[in-house]
């Protein structure tokens, strides 16, 4: 077995294979850039090597700087996790070349299948059920165009050396074809370095399920069931689980069959995935193989018990695998969902900045959590926004949504926008829980963006009336110290409160109890049981004999609880003070649609307008990149260019000008 590995990734991937090293006793090497200095997976393991500044391109995607770092710490083998360089041939040839072992699979297959054009013609050659389409290049878009109307619309654009969503749009019309063919290439230029991309058909109501396969050097593949990971944003997975709900044993068997066929069409070493799509009827046709360790890889763990690094480890020292086909078994259910950096009450947006607070529910039953990150970790505009996974396992589908859901309820991030509430709301759907996905779920259930999860009105009563509990208790404690001071009387303690949102008052009356208060909002008598001191930021008691995670913050003389994905911001004051506040006149908000600002940090990648313009409402102005991934920014309404802030090639903040409009 090896002595020392290095791992040529960063992040939670990097973690995740660090602690399987060390279980197995396999000492760490870990590289970083200037922006991971301080990172969790540099302190995790037994050394640290820098290879450059932050830029990806000239730190994690550079070979030779891997190389040297394990000729310097006597690394025998690396593994690249998944991203940067896990499916480069040419890297994995120069490791070859320095006497390094790669921890994955043979050349010769990830070249096969490292290209969506060359991995679609083998899998039609072994059986496998392949998407109708152009199986060559595209040339530009007016070569697009005569496909697209050869094989119909809807198509999909693809990057022949893309992944994770990266290089790929849907085209419904020529005109969004034009554009896609355009967005496509350049992103997949920026991410791959390689701009080739191709067209097939785009299959209506699809769902994405995938096939996981393990084989070794003697010959031995095996598949460990399927996955299913419909619920995408941007072609880039959200949510994922195993089993697929959607699967029967016949279309599982012959998905594994397939899978397996293809696997040994080109002799593969180590873990691979197999990505079908399927329509409503369980027709399913091959989409690539990734031929690496695949984010959603904990759902497969949990459901069959296997550690799926251990044994990309074990299989690349030569070992057989240590079981069969037969002895897979997949018991339970797990659903892991992404946690973002990303504000999803502004489309999505990235957020970059520090973890003031992460609380991960790491104590939580059934509940795994795959992160790279601490409290006081900063989240980089240079790497994907992805701060953990969370992952939760069950007896069934049901039960590990249960789980997920109150996780999601305790999981505690602050100082950088998240995606948990977005994650909550999904999840908690009807249709979501009733195993009725499709790869089109998020624009189908929120056509307009998300702008918070539904929440019926005793779930928004008892927010109001944790808010209203805490105050009391606040003033309790008030009154507590005032009566400690000399020649001052005993505050008096409210019983009659207002609850303030916005401009809407509601009236709450409130009495303690034995182990809390007991608070009536309009009619409505809430049970308040649990711990309510002002150091609290997690509420774990509960309401009316039901669990009520709240989490709980102040800002300034607000309020601002969450639960379930839904937010309240309220203002609980005595009544005379409410009503001298409706006496105020409110605020007007300040006209921005005359300034085009930039949504978030990144890079001015190109200006679409001149000074002097007319422009036309949608019609685009400027791309931004950020977080390896082009946003198209859009005018808002018809006016003129009279100003340029910005040029092509700048780096912008949030809320920077970019361009002014008379």
């Amino acid at each position: 077995m090896f002595n020392k590995i290095l791992i040529a990734n960063r992040g939670e991937i990097a973690c995740r294979i660090i602690r399987t090293a060390k279980r197995m006793g396999i000492k760490t090497v870990a590289v970083y850039s200037d922006a991971d200095a301080s990172g969790k997976h540099v302190r995790l393991a037994d050394e640290a090597i820098r290879i450059g500044p932050p830029p990806s391109a000239e730190s994690y995607l550079l070979a030779d700087k891997i190389i040297e770092a394990c000729k310097h710490t006597g690394a025998e083998a690396v593994h690249p996790g998944f991203g940067f360089l896990s499916e480069r041939a040419s890297f994995c040839e120069a490791l070859k070349a320095a006497g390094i072992v790669f921890i994955g699979p043979d050349v010769p297959a990830i070249e096969a299948m490292g290209d969506k054009i060359t991995s679609k013609k083998i899998a039609k050659e072994a059986g496998v059920s392949t998407v109708p389409g152009f199986v060559g290049l595209i040339e530009g878009p007016e070569h697009a165009a005569e496909i697209a109307e050869e094989i119909g619309y809807p198509v999909m654009i693809k990057a022949t050396a893309g992944g994770g969503g990266k290089g790929m749009r849907i085209a419904h019309t020529a005109e969004e074809l034009k554009d896609g063919v355009r967005g496509a290439m350049n992103e997949a230029r920026s991410s791959f370095g390689d701009d080739r991309v191709f067209i097939e058909k785009y299959i209506e109501q699809p769902r994405h399920i995938e096939i996981q396969v393990m084989a070794d050097g003697h010959g031995n593949v095996v598949h460990l069931g399927e996955r299913e990971c419909s619920i995408q944003r941007r072609h880039q997975k959200v949510i994922e689980e195993a089993p697929s709900p959607f699967l029967d044993p016949e279309t599982r068997a012959k998905m594994g069959a397939q899978s397996v066929a293809l696997a040994q069409s080109v002799n593969y070493r180590s873990a691979g995935t197999v990505e079908f799509i399927a329509d409503k009827d369980k027709n399913f046709y091959f989409l690539e193989m990734n031929t690496r360790l695949q984010v959603e890889h904990p759902v497969t763990e949990l459901v069959t018990g296997l550690d799926l690094v251990e044994l990309m480890i074990r299989v690349a020292d030569g070992e057989k695998l240590p079981f069969t086909q037969d002895e897979v078994k997949m018991d339970g259910w797990a659903i892991e969902a992404r946690v973002y950096a990303e504000d999803p009450f502004r489309g999505f947006l990235p957020s970059i900045g520090r973890l003031t607070r992460y609380e991960p529910p790491i104590d939580v039953e059934g509940i795994r959590v795959d992160d790279g990150v601490d409290e006081g970790s900063e989240i980089s505009m240079f790497y994907d926004p992805m701060i953990a996974k969370l992952v939760a396992y069950g007896a069934d589908r049901a039960q590990a949504t249960s789980r997920i859901l109150d996780a999601i309820n305790r999981y505690r991030i602050r100082g950088v926008g998240h995606n948990l509430p977005f994650l909550s709301a999904v999840m908690a759907q009807k249709r979501f829980q009733d195993g009725d996905l499709s790869t089109n779920y998020i624009p189908e259930e929120f056509p307009d963006g998300f702008s918070g999860a539904e929440m019926d009105n005793y779930e928004q009563g008892a927010l109001r009336a944790l808010a209203v509990a805490f105050e009391r208790s606040n003033a309790e404690r008030m009154a507590r110290i005032s009566g400690q001071i000399a020649n001052r009387g005993k505050a008096a303690i409210a019983s009659v409160w207002t609850v303030r949102e916005g401009r809407e008052n509601r009236r709450a009356e409130v009495f303690p109890v034995e182990d809390g208060y007991d608070v009536t909002i309009e009619g409505q008598r809430y049970a308040i049981r649990g711990a309510l001191d002002a150091t609290i930021a997690m509420f774990d008691g509960n309401v009316n004999g039901e669990a009520f995670p709240a989490q709980i913050d102040r800002d300034g003389i607000y309020y601002k609880l969450s639960y379930a994905g839904w937010e309240l911001a309220a203002l609980v004051v005595p009544p005379r003070i409410a009503e001298a506040l409706d006496k105020m006149p409110p605020k007007e908000a300040a006209d921005t649609t005359k300034i085009l600002v930039s949504p978030m940090p990144g890079l001015l990648v190109s200006l679409a307008v001149e000074e002097g313009d007319e422009v036309k409402t949608g019609q685009e102005v400027c791309v931004v990149e950020a977080m390896k991934m082009e946003n198209v920014l859009r005018a808002e309404r018809d006016g003129t260019v009279a100003k340029i802030h910005a040029s092509a090639g700048s780096s912008l903040a949030v809320d920077q000008p970019i361009v002014e409009f008379e």
